[in-house]
């Protein structure tokens, strides 16, 4: 029978996105939605998103990394995984915790849309006002 590996799975969520991430000893391969990392994020502004928490930590290549990400668009769900990503590390090893922190990496973005409301075009505006 095969050893068990530890687990470790974290939530990152980000305007209307969500990751739901898990970390286990490997060689640090990371797919997303059962496709590879580079081919779901071909641009590499969202690549350092993804992978500014394993940099700041120091464990580059020693964690496979799943990720299922669902909502948002790709800048949302790359936010959400670098948040998970984040909270998943901190249970590896809780002294990386301060320097996550420090980095930024463990605030959740709180900024969503704003929702519409009735009798009006949209989240703020206004119809128009006729004066006669």
């Amino acid at each position: 029978m095969a050893a068990t590996q530890t687990v470790y799975s974290a939530t990152g969520r980000r305007k209307t996105a969500v990751a739901r991430v898990w970390l286990t000893e490997g060689t640090g391969s990371i797919t997303i939605n059962d496709r590879p990392f580079e081919e779901y994020f071909p641009n590499l502004p969202h690549q350092n998103e993804v992978l500014a928490p394993l940099q700041v930590s120091s464990l580059m290549n020693k964690y496979d990394i799943k990720i299922v990400a669902k909502g948002g668009g790709l800048l949302g769900q790359a936010g959400a995984i670098k948040l998970g990503v984040a909270r998943a590390i901190t249970q590896i090893d809780l002294e990386l915790r301060g320097d996550l922190k420090a980095a930024g990496h463990l605030r959740r973005d709180p900024r969503m849309k704003e929702r519409k409301k009735p009798g009006q075009p949209g989240a703020r505006k206004r119809f128009q006002f006729s004066k006669r």
